[in-house]
């Protein structure tokens, strides 16, 4: 039985929030990837709370040019930027069932880069 593509990336995220999950401390760094868009979110899984959320859908993201692993980056530091305002500087990185390359490597480098620990 052949899996399509969503079934293998469910099965690969199911995989790693066994053993990744959000905590007040350390709250989940979550990613997901469209095939226009990129969406982040800073979860804390112990209350279902977003912290802090980011994409390039945003308003001050949404006029930005370039390719979609530069927006991404974009991304990466906007969500990294608004979660240190709210008090967090280390994060769990949740790749979605992604692989770690492309837009997803670009988001996590620019939250590195705007202060994020990982």
């Amino acid at each position: 039985m052949a899996l399509t593509k969503t079934q293998r990336r469910q099965r690969i995220k199911n995989r790693i929030r066994k053993t990744i999950s959000g905590t007040q401390e350390q709250p989940r760094l979550a990613v997901f990837r469209s095939n226009k868009e990129i969406y982040a979110q800073v979860v804390n899984d112990d209350t279902g709370i977003t912290l802090a959320a980011a994409s390039t859908r945003d308003k001050d993201l949404s006029s930005s040019k370039g390719t979609k692993t530069e927006l991404a980056a974009m991304v990466g530091k906007l969500v990294a930027e608004k979660a240190i305002k709210a008090g967090i500087t280390e994060v769990s990185f949740d790749r979605g069932g992604y692989l770690y390359h492309g837009r997803v490597k670009s988001l996590a480098e620019g939250a590195r880069e705007a202060g994020l620990k990982f």
